[in-house]
């Protein structure tokens, strides 16, 4: 909801360049979210004088405005002047900005209340005791944690024109005076920029900077393409200055650096506009300890996001039985259920259990992905299955499943006797619990609607609030399981147990078949032909290793045979787990087509953050699809929507550029530009209109008509 007011904004700041007719009215005007008014800094101003006059914002709480760079998302107010003759309005003083951390995103820019100073030229000619009106149509994008609103206002001013130097306005001049005292400005600093091994450099020294003070820095660049906003700034202090270790964009690790870098540099002994050349850091710059870092991690964090986050994250989870990917686990709760269904006792037991493990493995994942970040790591939901290492053992993984399933072995029946005991079959509590693992591991390449904006935010809480964001997706993903299974009216319209449930049970068994093929299949795209061959032959080993074992379950085998097939078993199953082991780690280049190599289907080119400014500097629309090979959802909307000789036909007739960033395997490129989006996992969607500032986010779960009215649609 918060971006789609964002394609608002291109159209405003088009009519925001119109003359405006109607004059405006003096005092502030106001709008739900926030109050503007055209202020002077002084009582009046002299002929030939130069007069500050300032936008007032005072923002209502939860709301926040934007920096000239607005950073990761956002937009900077616009003033367009309507003055008298020779009346001129120079630009605006930028106050120091703050920063807003929001949901996995960094946005500069202004909470509260603030001013927009801008100086105005008087022009000698103005005459004593008349007034000279002016007025400003500005274009606010006012945001809170859930939407932004562009709001307009033409606003007023009737300054007074008197001889001899004017006092302080009693109401505003203060602030307005205070603000223009601690602007950043230049101060004589000398700075140089330097990109090497993916880390931006930047070194200052000299003016202020000669004696700096034990404090926390950043720099605010003024160019939004130019670093990760999110990550963190460390520094290091020096005899004459310091230095800071800044994270680029990752275009901009690609294409290097193109010239000075500008913006404010702010510091304990104030706030300095540099411009820093390109160059090999300045000495005096480092070797006097680190400097504090900066921490935006919220303190708190408001009762609304957290609950809005928890009921997002319970439905998210519901949804999530739903997608594609959780098919195959829907095949092993069948089978347990339909197992346990006339023993109410059983059935209790099996429904908590599978609860537990869902939760348990959420909470597992939850903390990994937590500590990752934390760490640095660009990671994002589904960061697991980027690990070639992961994919084959699911594979394998799933191919076991699929025999047990089969009746080729049963788990835990040669540790404790065949028949007994609680490891003796599938389902059971530790099937249960197992089952309940899987079904998050394999959830793991799909987002449900009202994931994103939980997910979002859970990265961006403290670490409780994190986990218990994630234990409420879990929640939702076990919880119609546990129901039926807390449930005797439920259970009890089943079929009473008998022949049809084995063969059920080895029905079921093919879903298991289908997801190792997939995750076989995604598995090549990560590695190679060779890698796959290695796969496919410890697939082979697994299988006659859990036959050996299964073999050695049997009730009629004698007792040296049966511990002879079970030690030779698990001799071939760990020789399948070596070769799984030696394909994950073949180094190969990953060779990816994307749809749009048959002829029905569009053609795409890949996606990278230059790719889209130069498409939107030509005026064209732009279609971004960021997929991942182990996304079904991802590739079920490529096959249903993307793929389509209709789709392709629109991309065609609008000129549209079709880009394509694959997330098979990790990178941080397009890890930034979903955090970019609230979004920590693909699929993501995003079509730029030409002339819009923002780009229109489009449904997780895409139909053809839905992708083709999107193209058409230019607003």
């Amino acid at each position: 909801m918060r971006r789609l007011t964002f394609l608002l904004t291109g159209l405003l700041l088009a009519l925001s360049a119109l003359p405006v007719a109607a004059r405006a009215v003096a005092g502030p005007q106001s709008t739900p979210r926030i109050e503007a008014e055209l202020v002077a800094m002084s009582a009046w101003a002299a002929p030939g004088s130069t007069a500050v006059v300032a936008v007032r914002q005072t923002i209502a709480p939860g709301w926040h405005t934007y920096w000239r760079n607005p950073g990761d998302s956002g937009g900077a107010p616009t003033l367009n002047w309507i003055l008298p003759p020779d009346v001129t309005a120079g630009a605006v003083v930028w106050p120091l900005p703050g920063r807003q951390p929001l949901l996995g995103l960094m946005n500069y820019g202004y909470a509260g209340e603030t001013y927009l100073p801008v100086p105005v030229q008087i022009p000698p000619t103005a005459r004593p005791g008349t007034t000279l009106p002016l007025s400003v149509k500005v274009l606010i994008l006012v945001c809170s944690a859930e939407m932004c609103v562009p709001d307009e206002m033409t606003l007023g001013l009737n300054l007074p024109i008197r001889e001899g130097a004017a006092p302080l306005s009693p109401r505003v001049g203060a602030p307005i005076r205070t603000i223009l005292d601690s602007a950043p400005r230049p101060a004589g600093i000398t700075a140089r920029v330097s990109l090497a091994d993916g880390v931006l450099t930047l070194s200052a020294r000299d003016g202020p900077l000669a004696e700096i003070a034990d404090g926390p820095a950043y720099f605010f660049p003024y160019r939004s393409d130019l670093i990760l906003h999110p990550a963190v700034q460390t520094g290091e202090r020096g005899a004459e200055g310091l230095t800071l270790k800044l994270q680029p964009a990752g275009d901009r690790v690609a294409a290097g650096l193109d010239g000075p870098v500008e913006g404010v540099l702010a510091t304990a002994a104030g706030a300095f506009e540099i411009r820093a050349e390109p160059g090999p850091p300045l000495p005096g710059t480092t070797g006097a300890g680190a400097l504090p870092p900066i921490d935006d991690s919220p303190t708190t964090t408001g009762a609304l996001v957290v609950v809005q986050a928890l009921l997002f994250a319970l439905l998210g989870g519901l949804i999530l039985n739903l997608m594609p990917c959780v098919f195959p686990i829907l095949a092993m709760k069948a089978a347990a259920l339909s197992a346990s269904a006339h023993d109410p006792v059983e059935a209790r037991r099996d429904g908590l259990a599978f609860l537990a493990g869902v939760l348990v493995s959420f909470v597992a994942l939850a903390a990994a992905m937590l500590v990752l970040r934390a760490l640095g790591e660009s990671v994002g939901w589904g960061f697991q299955l980027q690990s070639p290492a992961v994919i084959a053992g699911l594979a394998l993984l799933m191919l076991a499943v699929g025999l047990n399933l089969s009746g080729v072995f049963h788990v835990g029946a040669g540790l404790q006797g065949v028949g007994s005991g609680p490891l003796a079959r599938l389902p059971g509590g530790l099937g249960a619990f197992f089952t309940g693992v899987l079904a998050v591991v394999v959830a793991a390449p799909c987002t449900a609607p009202f994931m994103a904006f939980a997910l979002g935010a859970a990265l961006l809480m403290p670490w409780p609030l994190a986990l218990a964001v994630f234990l409420a997706l879990g929640l939702g993903l076990a919880l119609p399981y546990v129901a039926v299974s807390l449930s005797p009216a439920l259970l009890g319209k089943l079929p009473p147990p008998g022949p049809w449930m084995e063969r059920l049970k080895g029905l079921l068994a093919f879903p298991m078949y289908a997801t190792a093929l997939w995750l076989a299949w995604v598995f090549s795209r990560q590695t190679g032909a060779e890698a796959l061959g290695l796969l496919f032959a410890a697939g082979v080993l697994l299988a006659l290793g859990v036959w050996l074992v299964g073999t050695g379950q049997g009730e009629r085998t004698p007792g040296v045979t049966r511990r002879l097939y079970l030690a030779v078993g698990v001799v071939v199953l760990a020789l399948a787990g070596a070769t799984a082991l030696l394909a994950s780690v073949i180094p190969a280049e990953m060779a990816v087509t994307r749809p749009g190599g048959a002829s029905s289907g569009p053609v795409s080119t890949p996606w990278s953050a230059a790719a889209v400014a130069a498409a939107r500097a030509e005026g064209k629309p732009v279609l971004v699809n960021l997929t991942a090979d182990w996304c079904v959802s991802c590739k079920i909307n490529e096959r249903v929507a993307l793929s389509s000789a209709r789709v392709a036909a629109a991309l065609e007739a609008t000129g549209t550029v079709y880009l394509v960033g694959d997330w098979t395997r990790r990178d941080d490129a397009i890890t930034a530009e979903l955090a970019r989006h609230g979004r920590s996992g693909v699929p993501l969607y995003l079509y730029y209109a030409p002339g819009q500032v923002e780009p229109r986010l489009l449904p997780q779960l895409l139909t053809e008509g839905v992708v083709v009215e999107a193209l058409k649609d230019r607003r």
